[in-house]
């Protein structure tokens, strides 16, 4: 293992500080704008919530653990479905509320799952949720947004008839993102690879303003600096809990713990710590969880840990928590930069369907590198059922209606049925000794 150029308590001098903070906020910039623009939230929000979740989970995690939260794609079909969908005519969600009550609520039951783990330890919900179950699961969450991607990346919206159409110029715009994404992960191997969807972004934008099809005009009337469009409960919404809201959002909580759980292995070993001990997997669970409370409660996304930084972290060798710190500081600072904030609403619909392709293609695609490390063996008549399930119920956008207020649907649907199935299904021991069914 190399070794460290500065570990996680170091201190970097003020130039390596400026500089390293700067590179980790461009590595998860174009992901955490990405999902409010998909969703109808607020860039500006999106950028804040991530600053201030990172700073609560730094503290949780006693300046041990240096990992940056960002917006979580796993959340961006719920938040769809909890708001209601998007208005057409202006990109916004049609009652966001609905979605940031979900997103409060999952926040306190990583707090509930926290305090389990903390008084009964971590081994149970390693048991709970198995590869067989997660890795279907996370492949529904890309699998489920294909349709967005691809419809985003060639229509618009005639504005005469209101109906959707294709366009060669915005497809071709979206191919150019595309490829430049691809081009990014695949021939560089330094930090240019660890930030892909940004630089696919950048490039996209540019042959957009090339083609005319960028309208600057939201650039031209944003004042310098303007206050993001927060969303405040009993002011902005009236806070109903409703069973609907809490099917829709909770359930997802099982992907997001997986991947949670994921990225401290990973983590853990790029800095050489067992993070699922020291501090422990409570406190990181706690921090992950307390990030999207407190997100939630003034408008932003769902947060997670960002596999993004990881890279950054194993490219650069620079492990500092003080880095991370910097990087947080300087997206709540930039999220009052109203031009900047503007500019980002002027990315052309088209660029982000080429960049979600990838994205979520990649999502769906971890979910499948998931089944392999863990050597599922789909020879298993067991295993076959339990992907075979989730698969279909996810993407088929499968409901289960009680009455006309509660039900439960799609990817939650998918993994809550997963998650029982794996509980009483026969063959338990048998599944697991033809594979590695338990994250270790």
């Amino acid at each position: 293992m190399s070794k460290a150029i500065l570990d996680v308590n170091d201190k970097p001098t003020g130039g390596q500080l400026i500089t390293l903070s700067f590179q980790h906020m461009f590595a998860m910039f174009g992901s955490t704008i990405l999902v409010p623009q998909l969703v109808g939230l607020s860039p500006a929000i999106a950028l804040l919530t991530s600053g201030i979740a990172t700073i609560i989970f730094l503290m949780i995690t006693r300046f041990q653990v240096p990992a940056y939260l960002g917006s979580s794609f796993a959340f961006i079909a719920p938040i769809l479905v909890a708001s209601n969908g998007l208005n057409e005519s202006t990109g916004k969600a049609i009652d966001p509320g609905n979605a940031m009550i979900g997103a409060v609520f999952v926040g306190l039951v990583y707090g509930v799952v926290s305090l389990i783990i903390w008084k009964s330890g971590y081994k149970w919900i390693m048991k709970l949720l198995p590869p067989i179950v997660v890795g279907p699961v996370i492949m529904v969450i890309g699998l489920g947004l294909a349709g967005v991607a691809v419809d985003m990346a060639m229509n618009i919206t005639n504005v005469e008839t209101g109906l959707k159409e294709y366009s060669f110029l915005h497809f071709s715009a979206a191919l150019v993102t595309l490829f430049t994404a691809i081009i990014c992960t695949i021939f560089f191997k330094n930090i240019i690879s660890t930030m892909p969807i940004l630089i696919g972004l950048v490039v996209g934008y540019l042959y957009s303003i090339l083609i005319g099809i960028v309208d600057f005009t939201p650039v031209k009337e944003a004042s310098l600096l303007a206050l993001p469009d927060f969303l405040i409960p009993g002011v902005h919404y009236d806070f109903e809990v409703t069973s609907r809201i809490l099917l829709i959002m909770v359930p997802i909580v099982i992907v997001t713990i997986s991947e949670h759980i994921g990225h401290q292995l990973v983590l853990g070993k790029v800095v050489n710590r067992d993070y699922i001990k020291e501090p422990g997997l409570h406190r990181s669970l706690l921090g992950d969880g307390l990030g999207t409370f407190a997100s939630a409660l003034i408008g932003g996304p769902p947060k997670t840990t960002y596999g993004e930084n990881i890279g950054v972290l194993a490219i650069t060798r620079v492990y500092s928590v003080y880095v991370i710190m910097g990087a947080a500081v300087i997206a709540i600072l930039l999220s009052f930069f109203g031009k900047g904030m503007a500019l980002i609403t002027t990315i052309p619909t088209a660029v982000l369907g080429g960049v979600s392709i990838l994205l979520f293609g990649i999502i769906a695609s971890s979910g499948l590198r998931m089944l392999v490390e863990a050597n599922i063996d789909f020879g298993n008549s067991r295993n076959l059922v339990i992907a075979s399930v989730i698969l279909v119920i996810g993407i088929g956008g499968a409901k289960f209606i009680v009455t006309e207020a509660l039900s439960v649907e799609g990817m939650a649907l998918a993994a809550i049925v997963g998650v029982v199935l794996n509980w009483i299904l026969p063959g338990k021991k048998e599944a697991q000794a033809s594979g590695n069914e338990t994250i270790e």
